[in-house]
């Protein structure tokens, strides 16, 4: 390998790495500030929060990675034509073309490299993500207990409180608790001014003690009216209410079976097996609807075909009603009416199952195709990005992230309301996931083109002579 291959791979190597982990940290700030409130404060173990965020970086890379190569190009590229290096290495007889060799080489690489974590790592860790993410969101503690709200995440009780956390973190105010732990189905009632409450040291029950409160009792009736029916009312200036944390089992991990049919949870392989095993599905569902749906509209009580008797076609003139006699009238329009409404509720039940079986193969084929748009994303990403910062020739962390940004989101823009289109049914979806990088390569190709002959595309200074040129040819028209 040439020493200027050499300088080229260092020169791209560093920025690519610097801007992937920076984009990576960005996007899981995005992560930790929308989930913030289902992790943090509900007693989780550090090592359980930075689970989720490693499974959380892994589906971040589809948007980390190209976004990182096309940052690293224009910067590599640009330095390069800042530095006047790329008119020495163009001086010394190697085209622009055989200096992204070794770097397309690269590229290659980590494209394919792409495409295998995609489609065995990816599946994997979005299925622990999506399950313990789930856990954590929906995890039965004291903590969930949200102010103006009934809470029933303990079993046999409901519980509200005005406020919380004023004096301190397990600090309640204005509580109102309903137990329905008793045998004669009338719950009683709790009130208590403020309270606080802590976990005992086995993790078994959680006490609540409450100040300045009243408690309501009602007595049985044995399941039959009784004027003497007893009201018991107790004020307390402090008391304590265990709750049984036992079924709560401190945090019970769901097993991950239970979310592997997710699309982006699959293989190649699995999502051509599950998208097949759907398709036949639907075929069954057609079927058994046409049958079932035909089965009404069917003449009853027919002998025809298996008979000699030819009996000629009644004409019936004007509505059908009039051939039916009179007092039948009524029954038979009830009758016809309750199967036009079962026909109408079978038919509607199948339309939402075809729907939504639809849709489950319409996730399938995105999940499929996005398989192998990430690995192409990051090869025209680079045709993209070299090509630029050959041609705007600055480095460094200024004018080529501005650049790189404003690609990104024509990119990212473009592939989000594909795919949204496809997942609404308004596009293919095998289409749909590549119109971004269709719209986007005739674009590649140009800027190579540009790049390769030595173009001013983006020199401010050729654009101001060709403008005061433009004026004084029309000064030269005018005086002459």
């Amino acid at each position: 390998m040439k020493k200027i291959h050499l300088l080229l791979i260092k020169a791209f190597i560093r920025p690519f790495f610097v801007t992937f982990f920076i984009v990576m940290f960005i996007l899981l700030m995005f992560f930790l500030f929308k989930y913030i409130d289902d992790l943090i404060g509900k007693g989780f173990e550090w090592y359980t929060i930075a689970e989720v965020m490693l499974y959380a970086s892994a589906a971040n890379v589809a948007m980390a990675l190209p976004l990182a190569v096309l940052l690293s190009s224009i910067m590599t590229f640009g330095s390069l034509g800042e530095n006047y290096e790329l008119v020495a290495i163009k001086s010394a007889g190697v085209s622009l073309q055989k200096a992204m060799r070794p770097l397309f080489v690269f590229i290659i690489g980590l494209s394919f490299a792409s495409f295998l974590f995609s489609d065995y790592m990816l599946p994997k860790a979005n299925l622990k993500y999506g399950s313990l993410l789930y856990d954590m969101r929906n995890k039965k503690l004291s903590f969930l207990i949200k102010p103006g709200v009934f809470n029933n995440s303990i079993q046999n009780y409901a519980m509200r409180v005005e406020r919380k956390g004023e004096g301190a973190i397990d600090s309640l105010y204005g509580i109102m608790i309903y137990d329905h732990t008793g045998t004669n189905g009338i719950p009683k009632i709790i009130l208590a001014e403020k309270g606080r409450m802590a976990k005992t040291s086995d993790d078994q029950y959680l006490v609540l003690s409450l100040v300045n409160g009243v408690r309501y009792e009602e007595n049985s009736s044995s399941g039959s009216f009784n004027p003497r029916q007893t009201l018991t009312r107790m004020r307390f200036k402090q008391t304590e209410v265990k709750f049984d944390l036992g079924s709560f089992g401190g945090f019970n991990r769901t097993q991950e079976a239970s979310f592997k049919n997710n699309a982006p949870m699959l293989n190649r392989g699995e999502l051509l097996h599950r998208e097949d095993s759907i398709k036949k599905s639907l075929d069954s569902l057609n079927k058994t609807t046409k049958v079932n749906a035909s089965a009404y509209f069917k003449q009853n009580e027919m002998a025809k075909g298996y008979t000699k008797v030819k009996v000629p076609a009644k004409v019936i003139k004007g509505s059908i009603l009039n051939a039916i006699p009179k007092n039948l009238r009524i029954q038979a329009v009830q009758s016809g009416y309750d199967q036009a409404e079962t026909i109408k509720q079978i038919v509607i039940n199948r339309i939402l199952d075809f729907d939504f079986k639809s849709k489950e193969i319409i996730r399938a084929q995105i999940e499929y195709q996005r398989k192998y748009t990430l690995a192409v994303s990051c090869l025209l990403l680079f045709f993209i990005g070299a090509p630029l910062g050959a041609i705007i020739r600055k480095g460094g962390l200024g004018l080529p992230v501005v650049i790189a940004i404003v690609f990104f989101l024509i990119y990212h823009i473009l592939s989000t309301v594909a795919e949204k289109s496809a997942k609404e049914g308004s596009l293919d979806p095998n289409f749909g996931m590549w119109v971004a990088i269709i719209i986007l390569t005739p674009l590649g190709i140009f800027l190579t083109y540009k790049a390769t002959v030595d173009s001013a595309l983006f020199d401010i200074d050729y654009y101001k002579q060709l403008i005061v040129g433009l004026f004084k040819k029309k000064e030269s028209k005018k005086s002459s």
